[in-house]
């Protein structure tokens, strides 16, 4: 199979994984656009609670604990990312409100009504956008907010190279109106949308993995698994500067009805 062929699915999570625990932010993304997000997150005091799902290693949810009083629970697959989160916890003195534990998506360990704001940035295509949308709902309070960042196409119409690029990785993909009332039919009312700029993807995804890609291939020479894995994240980097236009992230935030 050709690395045009292939999907982020089709190699070894463990090699993921590893690779993305070298860097700070594991999807497109910025300070800067988390607080652009949060900024439309009404009524949060020290009472009120987060679930930042998907948290990878805590870079936006660090973000958020620094710009909140709230209590903030992180949820990640993968232990390793946790370790690292909670690092960062106490490296700035949060442990008293911010905590990771690990966790599954798709059978989260709360209750009903628990929570003032579900934060996803880079993480629902996990599970889905909609079914994530669907089945989050229940740990909102009325009220409550739901915030995600989410891979979504900006034009009706694109390319065959991109589009077959994101039907292997995400099928689920789709323009911003569709997710909109997607929001909106799973008990939201859409409070925003608005894409994340090119910089979230240039200079703080891509530009950030040149020097793991380069240590990784000299750690694990001769791993043919590692290096299509690498050889996969160098090809999608110059598919979106070939191609951004037609596609990006885009922040959706609803309110629970």
């Amino acid at each position: 199979m050709s690395i045009e062929e292939q999907s982020f699915h089709d190699f070894d999570l463990n090699i993921i994984y590893e690779y993305f625990s070298n860097v700070e932010r594991q999807g497109p993304g910025s300070p800067e656009i988390t607080l652009k997000a949060l900024s439309f997150i009404d009524n949060l005091t020290e009472k009120s609670r987060i679930a930042d799902i998907g948290c990878g290693t805590g870079g936006q949810t660090m973000t958020l604990a620094q710009n909140t009083t709230c209590e903030i629970i992180g949820v990640e697959l993968w232990a390793n990312f946790i370790k690292q989160f909670n690092q960062n916890v106490e490296k700035l003195n949060l442990q008293n409100r911010v905590k990771g534990i690990v966790g599954n998506m798709e059978n989260l360990p709360f209750g009903e009504e628990e929570f003032d704001l579900i934060w996803s940035e880079g993480a629902i295509y996990n599970i889905g956008f909609e079914r994530g949308l669907n089945e989050w709902r229940k740990f909102l309070k009325t009220d409550g907010y739901i915030a995600v960042s989410e891979a979504s196409w900006f034009t009706d119409e694109r390319p065959a190279e991109i589009h077959q690029f994101w039907h292997n990785a995400y099928p689920e993909i789709d323009t911003i109106p569709n997710c909109v009332a997607k929001m909106q039919k799973a008990g939201y009312i859409p409070v925003a949308a608005f894409i994340l700029p090119e910089n979230c993807w240039t200079d703080n995804y891509f530009v950030p993995q040149i020097p793991v890609q380069e240590a990784f291939l000299k750690k694990y020479a001769g791993n043919k698994a590692v290096e299509d894995y690498v050889a996969w994240e160098r090809y999608e980097s110059g598919l979106y500067d070939k191609y951004k236009a037609y596609y990006g992230y885009v922040f959706y935030i609803g309110k629970k009805v």
